[in-house]
């Protein structure tokens, strides 16, 4: 098999690889006659392999001591078109082998592996993947096919996991867009929908379905023919269609997706502020769960001086960022020469990058760069030399997929632009100590075009994909790819993939959030309160499915009246703001400095960045409304953090419970950031009683530490 093509469709370090056998504390599965059984001691699927080894489906599934089950049996358990004929686990299979699998993060099971009957249109080597986690409901899923044949295969409409709903349609609502909506009815997701969660109403119970499929390549799907749920990629009639080619000996992986059974909940938001949340921050791999250090305050130079930036710039912006408290300082768009040589442009920063670097880090921020990542201006040196580097449309001409501007073209990943544009980075990293970079701009779809058909690549020629149908998961694939690289090389450099690269608008995802440490989501640019209102709403939409920290919120700005209730509100995320700081007054920096130095004694005590929940009791931040959050250490139960806003609501008075505790424990709730103590109440009074909170100004708002003292 030649290098290239099992690169082509299986980039190293994307995919959780599987490791050997090796002990482990307990084993996950076992086997009997025509049986696999997956049970951690809290949920337990058993899968029918026939008397022949002839198929694959799952015969129960459910949670241990409930005799509830949660799909019936004969579903297909998976599916996909090979040449156009439909494969799936009902026949057509010789099993081969059944072994132990595991990951790195605690996951252990088993992987199946199959042979296509002979009969088979396409011949296939298949691999079906399930792990288990410690003390979660959590099975995750995965398939991998490798070409036996002599012909290059089709692959397309894949679906990595199907199961027969035990549930009735019309007894359920289906929580969509990122689980925060009901939806009644069949239901197919889109990018919106990492995570769909399937509510039986009347029993109490449902199941999670988590899609790790990246951007517009996934596809969630519930109830389609009144009784079947699926996950997995898009499919041939849809805008942004999968579609793979699978040379002979090639191999290729699917993305990895899981479900999640839960009963006993009237309320299917605890289940994703429950253990989806665990299961995301424990076992899938994020980025954030790898840093030592998170960062807890970032100045950006967009809003207001866009390209218009310099060396003196720079500089009076940095002393007024740091005496506000910032820890990372990043300029934005304007820096270079041009996009795509990324060169320094000398006449706005005669000394080079490194003396400013220098100078941001002499005041204890980290720099960071703005860089798009496949723009390049046509008059760019990278442009005239490698025009094949470049996305083609369905005519042939070089594209710009991000705008109409005719002097920028879009690159495309699947070429070795790839490995100029790390190498760039990774040389601003070498050279001038580069540790945060924001990449930007459309990668496959641009949040501002709107003709699907300038969507993708349409190059027939380019190394790793053949046409645009194979373009979308190839370029998002090669993206993560790139992510890794640059970490391996620099492990301290934090990535904020923006959701102008990842797609449509708002677009984040746990494919994102595995490889990049933070994703720019919004442009806010009204001033508050209804500017931090945006920035609260849409962080409790895209919350508690997703890392709040990675959720990067812009453009609140330094200078806007209401600058600390911008930081607040921005605190249940990470905190980013603009604006000119150098407008900040003397004793206004002093107080948003106490701010940030509170909010990094409360990471250094909590860790609390890897946390958010709903705060019981408080809806989705509206006008007219009190909303907040809580950031709490499930983990350890030492405390954490609680944001509370008046958003003019009529009462100034409203009582504030805290769940997550140790019910036995004493808790201290303190005001931030002085930290002067309200009260002292158990774990188990704090949730059921809770505590006083007045904000007396319409629109207030507020932030407590709940400190575990007992």
């Amino acid at each position: 098999m030649k290098l290239q093509s099992v690169f082509r469709l299986v980039p190293v370090l994307l995919w959780l690889s599987l490791v050997p056998f090796r002990p482990l504390a307990a084993q996950y599965y076992s086997q009997g006659p025509g049986r696999i059984t997956l049970d951690n001691g809290v949920v337990h699927r058993s899968l029918d392999l026939g008397e022949n080894g002839d198929r694959l489906t799952t015969l129960s599934y459910g949670l241990k001591g409930l005799e509830d089950e949660f799909v019936r049996p004969g579903g297909q358990e998976f599916g996909f078109l090979a040449d156009g004929h439909a494969m799936n686990g009902l026949g057509g299979w010789k099993i081969t082998s059944v072994d132990r699998a595991a990951d790195s993060l605690g996951g252990d099971g088993v992987r199946l592996t199959y042979k296509s009957a002979s009969t088979a249109k396409a011949r296939l080597h298949l691999e079906v993947t399930y792990l288990l986690y410690p003390e979660l409901p959590v099975v995750r899923k995965h398939l991998s096919l490798v070409n036996l044949g002599q012909e290059k295969v089709r692959l397309e409409a894949v679906d990595v996991e199907v199961l027969r709903s035990a549930w009735e349609d019309t007894d359920c609502w289906i929580m969509s867009d990122f689980a925060r909506h009901k939806w009644l009815g069949p239901f197919v997701g889109n990018w919106n929908d990492p995570l769909a969660v399937v509510h039986m109403i009347g029993r109490r119970q449902g199941l999670a379905l988590g899609n790790e499929a990246p951007s517009v390549t996934k596809r969630t799907g519930a109830f389609e023919d009144g009784s079947t749920f699926s996950v997995g990629l898009t499919r041939p009639d849809q805008d942004y269609p999968f579609l793979a080619w699978l040379k002979p000996g090639e191999k290729w992986e699917s993305p990895w997706v899981f479900s999640l059974p839960y009963a006993g909940q009237s309320d299917p938001a605890a289940v994703v502020n429950g253990p989806v949340a665990d299961f995301v921050r424990r076992h899938m791999g994020i980025r954030l769960a790898q840093l030592d250090r998170k960062p807890m305050f970032v100045y950006n130079t967009w809003n207001p001086f866009r390209t218009q930036v310099n060396e003196a710039l720079v500089n009076e912006l940095a002393e007024a960022a740091a005496a506000c408290g910032a820890q990372e300082f990043v300029i934005d768009d304007g820096w270079q020469a041009n996009k795509g040589d990324w060169e320094i442009d000398y006449q706005k920063f005669p000394h080079g990058l490194k003396p400013v670097f220098d100078h941001i880090r002499s005041l204890g921020m980290k720099p960071g760069l703005w860089i798009s990542l496949t723009e390049a201006e046509t008059k760019s040196k990278v442009y005239a030399a490698h025009p094949e580097w470049f996305c083609r449309d369905k005519a042939g001409r070089v594209a710009n997929i991000h705008s109409s501007d005719p002097n920028t073209a879009t690159a495309c990943l699947g070429t070795d632009w790839y490995g100029h544009i790390r190498d760039v980075i990774l040389g601003l990293v070498r050279d001038h100590g580069l540790g945060y970079v924001k990449l930007d701009l459309s990668l496959t779809r641009s949040a501002y075009v709107y003709d699907k058909t300038r969507t993708g690549c349409y190059a027939t020629d380019h190394p790793f994909h053949d046409g645009r149908e194979e373009s979308f998961l190839v370029a998002y694939r090669r993206c993560m790819q790139l992510f890794d690289e640059l970490h391996a090389a620099a492990p301290d450099l934090f990535i904020d993939c923006t959701f102008e690269t990842w797609g449509p608008l708002q677009q984040v995802d746990y494919a994102l959030v595995r490889h990049a440490e933070g994703d720019w989501l919004i442009n806010v640019y009204e001033k508050s309160p209804l500017g931090s209102l945006r920035v609260r709403n849409l962080a409790w939409w895209r919350t508690p499915s997703m890392p709040a920290t990675a959720l990067v919120v812009g453009n609140l700005t330094l200078d806007d009246p209401e600058r600390e209730l911008n930081l607040l509100s921005l605190a249940g995320t990470l905190p980013i703001m603009l604006g000119d700081p150098r407008k900040v007054p003397p004793e206004s920096r002093a107080r948003l400095k106490a701010w940030a130095d509170w909010l990094q004694a409360m990471q250094d005590k909590y860790n609390y960045t890897l946390y958010r929940s709903d705060l019981p009791g408080f809806g989705e931040p509206a006008e007219g409304q009190w909303d907040g959050w809580q950031r709490i250490n499930t983990d350890t139960r030492a405390g954490g953090i609680v944001g509370v806003f008046r958003q003019a609501g009529l009462d100034s008075e409203r009582m504030v419970g805290v769940s997550g505790l140790d019910p036995a424990a004493t808790y201290s709730v303190r005001r931030g950031p002085a930290g002067e103590e309200l009260t002292r109440m158990s774990g188990a009074d704090l949730a059921a009683k809770g505590f006083r909170v007045s904000l007396p100004d319409t629109y207030g708002a507020v932030l407590f530490e709940i400190q575990r003292v007992q």
